[in-house]
């Protein structure tokens, strides 16, 4: 391990798309898997590093993640971007609000505007409502910030013509909602232990890479492992899909707990 690099603990709260798997009013066969690994919330990921723990998007799901993983305190949450998918459950901070006061947040400032046209008894300064959470905005540009010694690089990918944040965290790197990124920000994934990313489905999409899209990535930046999250029930089977990766590339599947 190099000198002074923190042993991250990744956990896989959700990796399903925006609507989840099963989604609703679909006879889909994967929507009516019996296998575990096939049940999908919407994506997000904590990272703890010594007795810090940070979530990656709170999305509408938040709520039962928490209670699924027994979490019993985060210390911020870093968002993508602003789609409901990313952002819905941040009214569920609340029951951490109560514990550590005003929670952390990083985001983009076209992220922040958004929260707080959606969410704005939430942000207000005037009519704030009493029992909303507590939030103090950080905010997410091109330059590298620390967490509790440990520092994010921040990195610009697109989501069709929407802006998204994805982030390296040591030799960890999470990028979800991706279409398309610049070679300059490439040239922040070099060397990484593990790279999480989307892989939406098997068919071309407008706006995030489908499964081939992502197998040319992980050729491009040759990490050492690679998980894919961010998952329609289109892609398929977990197994079954799962069979025809390359060495060293998985499907990632939701309470999949990983060592960085």
């Amino acid at each position: 391990m190099k000198k002074d690099k923190k042993l991250l603990q990744i956990t896989f709260l959700g990796t399903g798309t925006s609507q989840g798997i099963p989604m609703i009013a679909s006879n889909d066969p994967v929507c009516l898997s019996k296998d575990q690994k096939d049940k999908r919330l919407r994506s997000s990921i904590m990272i703890s590093w010594n007795e810090v723990s940070y979530v990656i998007d709170c999305g509408p799901d938040f709520r039962q993640q928490m209670l699924r993983e027994n979490v019993q305190l985060i210390n911020g949450v870093l968002f993508t971007h602003e789609h409901s998918d990313h952002t819905a459950g941040i009214d569920d901070l609340r029951p951490f609000c109560y514990k550590i006061g005003e929670m952390p947040i990083y985001l983009s400032e076209k992220t922040l505007q958004s929260l707080e046209q959606r969410f704005d008894y939430i942000f207000s300064k005037e009519n704030r409502y009493p029992g909303a959470p507590s939030v103090q905005s950080n905010i997410v540009n091109k330059i590298p910030f620390i967490l509790d010694d440990v520092q994010v690089i921040p990195i610009h990918v697109m989501h069709g013509n929407l802006p998204v944040l994805a982030y390296r965290i040591q030799d960890f790197a999470y990028l979800t909602d991706v279409k398309s990124i610049l070679k300059s920000e490439k040239e922040k994934l070099k060397n990484l232990d593990v790279l999480v990313v989307n892989a939406l489905r098997h068919e071309e999409h407008p706006t995030h890479f489908n499964l081939q899209d992502a197998l040319d990535f992980v050729k491009e930046i040759k990490p050492k492992k690679t998980y894919f999250t961010h998952i329609s029930h289109k892609l398929g089977f977990h197994s079954k899909v799962s069979e025809t990766l390359p060495k060293n590339v998985y499907l990632a599947y939701d309470g999949l707990k990983i060592s960085v």
